[in-house]
């Protein structure tokens, strides 16, 4: 066939041969399980694709695992980097083994902040946690709570950037780009909590953090290029998160998921620098390279968190089952106990808190009635007649046995019954209110001062307390 006439039929017939599709990535898992991450060349100032396959690294222009796909790194890296919003890490590096590089970690933030060295060996396991934090369910929130000049702002600048693509909230004057970076990057949100001082900004701050700690609950969000047509997205918002406060939040289920150090001095170490010098980022962007070869080489062998021994612990099992991510990849027993130890306290702390409610003060209030009534149960009145005479002052109102009753089922969760025509806490619920009284730190000591202000005299065997 003459070359013209060829290339006539060639212009004829449509090219079957499928064409590849670029594929933008931050994060993924190729087709054959290997993980791919873009990463930032600093000398060329342009982003890369780091690829962890059959336990070997390599860094690529771009990824071609098929006929089909060229994964290629994300567009949007460099000006990112450029504004200090995200920071990715320059390629794989050798650490050793992991206890050196929980040391390296350890003395990179003991060279920069002033904390204790139990919070020290917890930040440095987390910051390992958050290069693999994909492989688990549900993740704790560190945090630094203290005033002005404490070093809240240091400790989130210094662990934040030796995070897992750490991003960096506190320039953000809306969490609008908040959501639509955690959605896109995916990595750990580093956020001072006092930078979003309007009401309605924190209340979105607390939706990212109540839903971002469990895989699997995006936040639904309506968004609008009009002005009127709304349409809902969900923006995924799991994974882990760095946390700085002067206060705290006043739901106890948000704040059980914090591990937390509180400081109320400025440092008085001479070693810490006034100001970060130039060499913490060089040695942040070294710690980022050493845990990217981190995360390539324990990905795989992660997932089912450690079971722990919560009882001996003194652990309640929502504590659990946030630490229990955390314990995994703690592999120095010294680390571990501090761990543990860091947690217990913070379990008691809690425990000490909620026995100031009003809800440990009813619990009180049923357990020595529980004690004293001979009948089948306790009668929500009785129980709003005590609680008014032992914890009310003269001119405080006495809750109403509606209101009481209300404690009792919404707060409590404790089932009521009738019987006589009355409102009643049975004895029957025996288990679920020892359970409370350990919650709440409802103690004998706290029945005993219950019936000296109620003006009793009592030689009640307090081992018998609770009865059922």
């Amino acid at each position: 066939m003459p070359k013209n006439e060829k290339q006539a039929q060639q212009e004829r017939e449509p090219n079957t041969k499928p064409s590849k599709v670029n594929v933008p990535v931050v994060s993924a898992i190729g087709p054959h399980g290997e993980l791919i991450e873009t990463i930032f060349d600093t000398d060329r100032e342009r982003p890369k694709l780091a690829i962890w396959k059959n336990l070997n690294a390599q860094v690529l222009d771009s990824y071609t695992p098929d006929s089909l796909t060229r994964y290629v790194p994300f567009a949007g890296a460099k000006a990112l980097v450029e504004h200090n919003v995200v920071q990715f890490a320059q390629g794989p590096m050798e650490y050793g083994t992991t206890c050196d590089l929980v040391d390296a970690i350890r003395a990179y933030i003991h060279k920069y902040v002033d904390v204790s060295e139990a919070f020290e060996r917890l930040a440095a396991n987390y910051v390992l946690l958050t290069w693999v934090h994909d492989r688990f369910n549900e993740l704790p929130y560190l945090r630094r709570r203290g005033d002005y000049g404490t070093g809240k702002t240091r400790f989130l600048t210094v662990v934040g950037s030796i995070c897992f693509k750490p991003i960096f909230a506190g320039g953000a004057s809306t969490t609008s780009p908040i959501f639509h970076l955690l959605n896109q990057i995916g990595g750990t949100l580093v956020i001072d909590e006092a930078d979003f001082r309007f009401s309605d900004e924190s209340a979105l701050i607390a939706k990212i953090l109540n839903a971002g700690n469990v895989k699997g609950y995006p936040v639904l969000r309506s968004e609008t290029t009009n002005g009127k047509d709304f349409r809902p997205r969900a923006f995924k918002v799991f994974g882990p998160k760095l946390v700085g406060m002067r206060g705290r939040y006043d739901d106890p289920a948000l704040e059980s998921r914090f591990l937390t150090e509180t400081s109320s001095n400025p440092t008085d170490r001479q070693d810490v620098p006034i100001n970060l010098p130039s060499e913490q980022a060089a040695d942040a962007a070294v710690l980022r390279d050493k845990l990217l070869l981190y995360r390539f080489r324990n990905f795989a062998r992660l997932g089912a968190p450690d079971r722990l021994d919560a009882a001996a612990n003194g652990i309640e099992p929502r504590m659990h089952q946030i630490l229990a991510p955390l314990m995994s990849v703690a592999e120095e027993e010294t680390d571990r106990q501090a761990i543990l130890a860091h947690a217990s306290a913070a379990q008691e702390a809690l425990r000490e808190a909620r026995g100031q409610t009003i809800e440990a003060e009813v619990l009180t209030v049923i357990r020595k009635l529980m004690k004293s009534e001979q009948g089948v149960g306790v009668r929500i009145q009785d129980i709003a007649s005590a609680h008014g005479r032992a914890y009310l002052d003269a001119v405080s109102k006495p809750l109403a046995p509606r209101a009481m009753g209300d404690i009792v089922r919404t707060k409590l969760n404790l089932k009521t019954r009738k019987s006589h025509g009355v409102f009643i806490v049975s004895k029957t619920q025996h288990g679920t209110l020892e359970r409370l009284y350990e919650r709440y730190s409802v103690t004998d000591e706290d029945v005993a001062r219950l019936a000296d202000l109620l003006g009793e005299t009592t030689h009640m065997e307090f081992g018998d307390i609770g009865g059922g």
